[in-house]
């Protein structure tokens, strides 16, 4: 029987992977499922892959698939050839599209090949074609569609069938236009301005992470995070924003990948700084000369307090317990101040914002805006004991650990984990698997790198909110640096 050409308007590639784990960056593929088709019809291809690393006894009582089936398996690196040409010039129809495709770049990056095609993840499209169901896994999908699994599941090419016979069922029980339209939001294929290479579209990670667009120079024109990188990109992109300036001006798009929240903040700034770098824009004013600051509190007479500034330069600010605030120099350190003097009835003459003479009236205090302990009025002891409470919410955390640590976040499927290394409020480097964050311990130790305030704030919140894992790591010896 001829196929209906309404199936296949462009060539198609139905794809399941069978894998030893769900990490991307540590886990390998074990089988291969395809089910091709185009104008020229069906065909399908499977093949066992040796994933060179031994199949952990869950993978076999999962798959079926064992050590014993695949060690005179070819490894990825000899099927890579077939496999490219199977997939290229294809859109890759998967079940969760993230997993199979993510696997395949991951496999075709350890060869030195750069890998990319439009994917189309059938988990969306049965959402957004019957969004009246909640459930819409494979098993859910295959008895309410009624179909019949040829083959076992959870092996590739059995998978891959029942996507095929999805596909179909879903052009039958529905109109084409239906289909194709929900294929096409899916798909997400916007027209880019002829400047951009129409490449990059394909290789936006359906992941939360960081992107920039970048002019002609060079220059930084956007940064953003997001909870999914290809979906926000793309939305720049929709028809009613092509004549914006920013659409115009944009000649290229950078984006780093990240397993959620955290690491998204993270690349957000390592981002703007890059781009800010190679468009030759100052990306850190003022501590390049040293002038970070904080607010240190010293005894007054009287059981008082007057604020002293302390820099970055003579103290590691995330060892000291006894800091508020941190300010990129000293002009916005007593700005913040003085806000926090007027706002709270405070002293000017007590926070060393201005001298007068000995039981001469602050400015304040003429202003009606000072409790008198210039002049006597509010008794130095109680002027403190207000500024402490002031100053409360601004106090800087000292590091809480006895070393380093590895903060664990892992994304929403479960599919991958993003060692964040972390050492005295220092982002370190983020690492996908273990050897990497070995090597990026054996650099340490790690004091010589500016105590960053956005970097700590990020990293305050995580561990306040604990929402991520943390595994302490050996402390390092260090010698010399900032004073603690």
């Amino acid at each position: 029987m001829p196929l209906n050409p309404l199936l296949a308007l462009e060539p198609l590639v139905f794809v399941d992977l069978e894998t030893s784990g769900a990490n991307f960056a540590s886990d390998r593929v074990i089988e291969v499922g395809l089910v091709e088709v185009d104008a020229d019809g069906v065909r399908e291809w499977s093949v066992l892959v040796n994933p060179e690393a031994p199949i952990s006894p869950f993978i076999t009582r999962l798959t079926g698939i064992d050590d014993a089936m695949v060690g005179s398996a070819p490894t990825f690196r000899q099927l890579a050839p077939t496999l490219l040409d199977r997939l290229r010039g294809r859109l890759l129809v998967a079940h969760n599209a993230r997993f199979d495709y993510g696997f395949l770049q991951c496999e075709f990056k350890r060869l030195g090949v750069e890998f990319r095609t439009p994917t189309l993840c059938t988990v969306k499209l049965s959402r957004k074609l019957f969004p009246e169901h909640h459930r819409h896994n494979l098993d859910a999908l295959v008895t309410r569609h009624g179909l019949k699994v040829a083959g076992n599941r959870h092996r590739a090419l059995a998978d891959a069938r029942i996507l095929w016979e999805l596909w179909q069922c879903w052009h039958k029980d529905l109109a084409s236009e239906t289909v194709r339209s929900a294929v096409a939001t899916i798909v997400g294929r916007p027209e880019l301005p002829p400047q951009i290479d129409a490449a990059v579209i394909d290789d936006l990670p359906e992941a939360a992470g960081a992107y920039a667009f970048l002019g002609a120079d060079g220059r930084r024109l956007l940064v953003r995070r997001t909870g999914n990188v290809r979906q926000q990109v793309l939305a720049h992109f929709a028809a009613a924003n092509r004549d914006t300036a920013l659409i115009r001006d944009t000649w290229r798009i950078e984006w780093r990948d990240a397993a959620g929240e955290v690491g998204a903040r993270l690349h957000e700034i390592e981002l703007a700084r890059a781009t800010a770098t190679e468009s030759g824009l100052a990306a850190e004013p003022g501590d390049a000369a040293g002038e970070l600051c904080s607010w240190q509190l010293q005894r007054s007479a009287g059981g008082g307090f007057r604020p002293q500034l302390v820099f970055s330069a003579d103290r590691d600010f995330a060892v000291a317990d006894d800091l508020f605030g941190v300010y990129p120099n000293r002009r916005e350190a007593l700005r913040a101040l003085r806000r926090l003097a007027d706002g709270q009835r405070l002293c000017h003459q007590q926070l060393g914002l201005e001298e007068t003479a000995r039981g001469e009236a602050c400015s304040a205090y003429r202003q009606k805006n000072c409790r008198g302990a210039c002049i006597g009025k509010e008794a130095a002891a109680v002027h403190g004991a207000r500024l402490l409470t002031a100053l409360a919410k601004f106090r800087l955390r000292a590091w809480p650990y006895r070393g380093p640590i590895a903060l664990l976040e892992r994304d929403d499927f479960g599919m991958r984990e993003d060692i964040h290394l972390i050492d005295r409020w220092r982002h370190i480097g983020t690492a996908r698997c273990e050897e990497t964050l070995q090597a990026y311990l054996a650099d340490g130790p790690h004091w010589h790198r500016r105590f960053d305030p956005e970097i700590y704030r990020i990293l305050s919140r995580a561990l306040q909110a604990g929402k991520v894992r943390i595994r302490p790591l050996p402390a390092v010896h260090r010698e010399g640096g900032p004073a603690g």
